[in-house]
């Protein structure tokens, strides 16, 4: 991590800490289980808060390359929203939400629903992996246009 790419990252982990404990119930759990799960398939994951309104009070979002997924909480579920979802494999089926759109595919997680830790750490990976070859193909593009 470059502190000076993301010189915010700090108070963004804190505000994520802070909606985690606010939400005090289920939810809240959940989202701070997932991140740990992303902490754990990357060290190097960075955290961002986002769109900060008075009617959302902000997102949270890990990023790697770019962004990787945010971590929503909702009423009904915590929702993991993967940026570039659509390009990478999903052998396991934990994409279950967003299933249309051509870029996106997301993760609803409910009250009293698990998710198979190995297997999100290996999608957790990919989508790390297809933001590298995304940084990748723009520096190669970038190189030949000179």
């Amino acid at each position: 991590m470059k502190p000076a790419l993301y010189p915010d990252a700090e108070g963004a982990s804190e505000k994520i800490t802070k909606r985690i404990e606010t939400l005090g119930d289920w939810r809240g759990e959940t989202l701070a289980r997932m991140r740990q799960l992303i902490h754990d398939a990357d060290p190097g994951v960075v955290e961002e808060w986002k769109w900060e309104r008075p009617s959302s009070g902000g997102t949270p979002v890990f990023s790697h390359d770019g962004i990787v997924c945010t971590g929503e909480t909702h009423k009904q579920v915590v929702k993991l929203t993967f940026a570039h979802g659509a390009s990478i494999p999903d052998p396991k089926k934990l994409f279950n939400s967003s299933l249309e759109g051509n870029v996106r595919r997301a993760i609803d997680i409910r009250e009293g629903e698990s998710i198979n830790a190995t297997a999100f750490k290996q999608l957790f990976r990919a989508a790390v992996a297809e933001n590298a070859a995304i940084v990748a193909e723009r520096a190669a593009r970038k190189k030949t246009k000179k």
